[in-house]
């Protein structure tokens, strides 16, 4: 075998996000990108706000002494100051920048809190539909994926849960906004899931710990607010990135952070910044660091995807197609008119419309469509769904 066995085995089950990007990239080759819609990989076209863009340019311009060079593998003092300042604010919790490290994106983030965590054997429960790379980081640090199944709306099944949570449990892995669904928890379903890990805690006799990855945490449509972890389980940990709320996916800069009412958040924090550098990550990358430092205020405009959430919501229920309605991030999850739902995303292939099968997420009769997109890519595809749509009777 030239690869790891482990390794061939994985990618035969890889990510179809990847795959259908991929063969878009094909199409786009074939018949020229302006004919070909792809909905398939949450890779925002929206540009940075203009405040990134100015102290980018400030940095390039005045740089600072020993900008590039190594730091604590927590990240910069000042850097973590200022999330810690954000999160006091918004969540009201003492935070302080010994209970964040800055990570190399909300990936990156995940692997180090799992690396942290995890002994071999011990399990995390994953909420299906799921992002499938959760599958790999859990195995990537010896850890085991229980997935339990959500309700008809994609929320936490708090009974499911219960019933997996075992001796062999160390941890929940929640994301919300959500991705693929664009579903958003509420404080009601976080406060009853608190309290279920605590009478768990105490039936199995040592820690549970909430782990949240919250990348699309500041993309909520409606008037929705933000609905926090910490204020409803103490062992909490936060992951997220400036992937999305910034437009930055490429420049890989995040932060973990720790409920200051953990009572062994040192500890874990140590773990944290010991697991960054062993992982290879080492720190957070410098420039961004220092970018994103003045800037945890600042955000894109939700209105742009809001916008393109009601076009698509909107144009694809009056054709037939049946979703829940997304509440958050830039994802839609459609039934399929049919049980095999890569049949039917072939068939919306073949009007040059890339999205994504259900299978990608664990949960098969379903597609992914990321609206991350320009509104004529939004606008163009829509004769397409629609003839789709007549072709499997939805209208």
């Amino acid at each position: 075998m030239v690869i790891a066995k482990k390794v061939q085995q994985q990618l035969a089950r890889a990510s179809w996000i990847r795959k259908m990007f991929e063969e878009g990239a094909a199409l786009k080759a074939q018949y020229g990108e302006e004919n070909v819609f792809d909905f398939s990989l949450g890779n925002p076209v929206l540009e940075p706000p203009p405040q990134v863009q100015e102290r980018l340019q400030s940095l390039v311009t005045h740089p600072e002494p020993g900008m590039h060079r190594y730091m604590p593998n927590a990240g910069y003092p000042e850097t973590r100051a200022a999330v810690a300042r954000y999160l006091a604010d918004a969540e009201g919790l003492p935070f302080t920048r010994e209970h964040i490290v800055m990570v190399c994106g909300a990936g990156g983030g995940l692997n180090v809190v799992l690396k942290a965590l995890l002994d071999p054997g011990d399990e995390v429960i994953i909420l299906r539909p799921y992002f499938v790379e959760y599958l790999f980081y859990i195995d990537n640090h010896g850890g085991v994926s229980r997935i339990v199944d959500t309700d008809a709306q994609f929320r936490p099944d708090l009974d499911q849960i219960a019933s997996a949570i075992t001796g062999k449990t160390k941890a929940l892995l929640l994301n919300s906004p959500h991705n693929p669904t664009g579903v958003v928890y509420d404080a009601e379903t976080l406060t009853a899931l608190g309290t279920l890990l605590r009478q768990k805690e105490a039936e199995i006799q040592h820690p549970l710990y909430l782990i949240s990855d919250e990348p699309y945490r500041r993309i909520l449509y409606d008037g929705r607010t933000f609905a926090s972890i910490f204020a409803a389980y103490e062992r909490s940990i936060a992951v997220t990135s400036h992937s999305k709320d910034l437009a930055l996916p490429g420049e890989r800069i995040g932060y973990i952070a720790v409920s200051p009412q953990m009572p062994e958040a040192s500890l874990v924090v140590d773990a944290l910044t010991f697991a960054n550098r062993i992982l290879g990550f080492v720190n957070a990358p410098a420039l961004m660091q220092r970018v994103i430092t003045g800037l945890q205020q600042v955000s894109i405009d939700v209105q742009w995807y809001q916008r393109k959430r009601d076009l698509l919501f909107d144009s694809l229920t009056k054709m037939g197609y049946s979703m829940v309605k997304p509440e958050g991030a830039f994802y839609m999850f459609p039934q399929s008119p049919v049980p095999d739902e890569l049949e039917f995303v072939r068939a919306l292939q073949q009007e040059h419309i890339l999205t994504v099968p259900g299978r990608g997420f664990g949960q098969e009769g379903y597609f992914r469509i990321a609206y991350c997109v320009e509104d004529r890519t939004i606008e163009n595809a829509l004769p397409g769904f629609e003839r789709v749509a007549k072709r499997y009777g939805l209208c």
